[in-house]
């Protein structure tokens, strides 16, 4: 005899319970070992010293402020990118060949591996274009990374905007641009920072491509140009906890960097959450 609807309902609810539970629970307990074993390590000498003693001693101010550099930079190039072809493949383009073969190559681009984008941007921007090891080549590769996430983000957020708001623009005489650009992108902007979020977290938190592009071992000056190079919480952080010189006595630097490499993750998302509130509340959705 199957069961009752009411009875199916309620064991789904409790799986779909349970496994949002699971999922809250270690990120909790992920947070809760990084502050616990972070939080001392923090004070304002190191967030606000250069490393001294090949990173044994000291802060991590030049990590700090490349890794912000990165997420600004590669955001610069990515999100305008991005938002422009989700823009073309859904307002634009039709169900032609073309189209199927740029939804294929976006497909393939976000899951090819990271350490992937590493070298092609060592061998498009760093040997090629000859940008060196730096910002500039750090950036346009992790733009690169982060691109499929931010069409896709912003594809989707495009597709939730109601056809009938289109339709009244295009009644009344507007251009099918002045519509895109007026009423569908302030209506999608809630979705789009959604994928910037996302977007954002993911530069912040790569290794492997900076390796190849530009982030220095032991850097404790700040970088002067888009041209130099650069130290970044997470190549800083993996160094430390691999092949460091004292990888004992850094132990707390390392979760200090992680720490700090969190609440930067963590503060950006609550800014993005904030601007996504306001849209949400202004167009009333």
């Amino acid at each position: 005899m199957g069961l009752s609807s009411k009875t199916s309902e309620k064991i789904a609810f409790s799986l779909l319970t349970l496994s949002t539970l699971t999922v809250v629970g270690f990120v909790l307990v992920i947070l809760f070992y990084i502050v616990s074993n972070g939080y001392e390590a923090i004070s304002i000498e190191f967030l606000t010293e250069m490393p001294r003693r090949m990173m044994t001693q000291g802060g991590i101010y030049p990590a700090i402020v490349g890794t912000i550099a990165l997420i600004i930079g590669s955001m610069i190039v990515a999100l305008p990118v991005g938002i422009m072809v989700a823009i073309y493949l859904n307002e634009y383009a039709g169900e032609t060949r073309t189209t199927w073969l740029i939804e294929m190559a976006i497909n393939n681009l976000a899951g090819t591996p990271s350490v992937v984008f590493g070298l092609f941007g060592l061998a498009l921007f760093v040997k090629y274009f000859g940008f060196g090891p730096s910002i500039l080549s750090a950036s346009l590769t992790l733009a690169l990374l982060i691109l499929p996430v931010i069409i896709r983000a912003t594809e989707e957020a495009l597709l939730t905007v109601p056809k009938e708001y289109r339709e009244s623009s295009l009644a009344l005489g507007v251009s099918k641009w002045q519509t895109i650009r007026y009423v569908v992108l302030p209506a999608a902007i809630p979705g789009i920072v959604t994928g910037s979020v996302l977007s954002i977290g993911r530069v912040a938190g790569e290794t492997a491509p900076i390796l190849f592009t530009g982030a220095a071992y032991f850097l404790p000056r700040l970088p002067d140009s888009i041209h130099s190079q650069f130290m970044a919480l997470p190549y800083h952080l993996f160094v430390l906890a691999t092949a460091g010189t004292n990888i004992v006595k850094t132990r707390p630097i390392q979760y200090g960097t992680a720490l700090v490499l969190l609440l930067i993750v963590l503060g950006l998302n609550l800014i993005a959450v904030l601007i996504r509130r306001h849209y949400r509340n202004k167009l009333k959705i």
